[in-house]
């Protein structure tokens, strides 16, 4: 149900200030472990080590499963952003933007950079006259605008990762991306929960913690140098790879939060049991995908 300014300022009047970062109390005995936020830890475990196995599957069966698989989350993805953006009466036009973020795969694996950038103003031209068609006045401009932050959010990212599997042992790099993506969370989760005393983001994301941060930048930067090393590049590319990906990987975290928040959500789906939906899931990939292309594009430049 649409939320107006009015009621949105009430609730968030009365909502309580963010929590601190504060040890938990030790769990009752018999009780099933909770994860931070307070998923289901087993659940999550089994959802997300499901997850990467189709993905390592599809990228060792053949390439184009792989294609399909990431364009179908990032058709998921859309539909749970409009799902979202309908509380502030916002509604993605999810046909065009269904076509386009497959339209935006193909074309960046096919036809590299610029086929991936023509995609991508194609499916915002697409998305804005199918508004505009539908009805005009100023909802139509408000959503052809959520449309265009929906198509540089997510299938324009998701385009980066196109590049990576096109490329010259492309499943491996794509593999590592997703590596690095998972150690950068697995690291995090760990160091968080048991040294976590001082908050990174207390009103943006209460849980997030410096010491948190500190062990993304430790696992990330290990599983950097050794996938680099496995690949033949640079292991300065590894030292790179294993800063950027943390850096950039909290911040599409925290950017997320920051959406959920001002909506009123706690997750943008419920399609994966512990972790939410598919954009609580990917993210923290979404800004990282870039950065990762550029180091391992370049990386490899200079080792060819």
């Amino acid at each position: 149900m649409p939320i107006d300014d009015e009621s949105r300022d009430a609730e968030q009047a009365a909502a309580p200030s963010a929590p601190s970062v504060t040890p938990q109390a030790p769990a009752e005995a018999g009780a099933e472990p909770v994860a931070r936020g307070g998923r289901h830890l087993p659940t999550a475990t089994l959802v997300g080590v499901g997850l990467l196995a189709v993905i390592m599957a599809s990228l060792l069966i053949r390439k184009e499963v792989f294609i399909v698989v990431a364009a179908g989350a990032t058709c998921v993805a859309l539909w749970e952003l409009d799902q979202a953006f309908s509380r502030r009466r916002i509604r993605l036009p999810l046909v065009p933007l269904w076509v386009g973020a497959f339209g935006i795969c193909l074309s960046a694996y096919h036809t590299g950079l610029e086929g991936l950038m023509v995609a991508v103003m194609l499916t915002i031209a697409a998305a804005a006259v199918w508004r505009i068609v539908d009805g005009g006045g100023g909802a139509a401009i408000r959503d052809a605008a959520g449309a265009t932050f929906a198509v540089a959010y997510l299938p324009l990212m998701v385009g980066f990762v196109m590049l990576m599997l096109a490329s010259d042992q492309g499943e491996w790099k794509v593999l590592l991306f997703i590596l690095l993506a998972v150690a950068n969370d697995v690291g995090g989760f760990f160091a968080g929960t048991r040294f976590g005393k001082h908050p990174l983001a207390p009103t943006v994301s209460p849980k997030k913690s410096w010491e948190g941060l500190a062990g993304s930048f430790l696992l990330t930067v290990v599983v950097a140098l050794v996938g680099v090393s496995l690949l033949g590049l640079d292991p300065v590319s590894g030292v790179v790879l294993g800063i950027l990906t943390p850096v950039s990987a909290t911040l599409g975290d925290l950017a997320e939060s920051l959406i959920k928040r001002d909506l009123g959500l706690k997750d943008m789906g419920s399609v994966l049991p512990g972790h939410g939906g598919v954009l609580d899931r990917i993210d923290s990939m979404l800004l990282t995908a870039p950065f990762v292309y550029v180091v391992l594009t370049v990386s490899s430049a200079a080792v060819s």
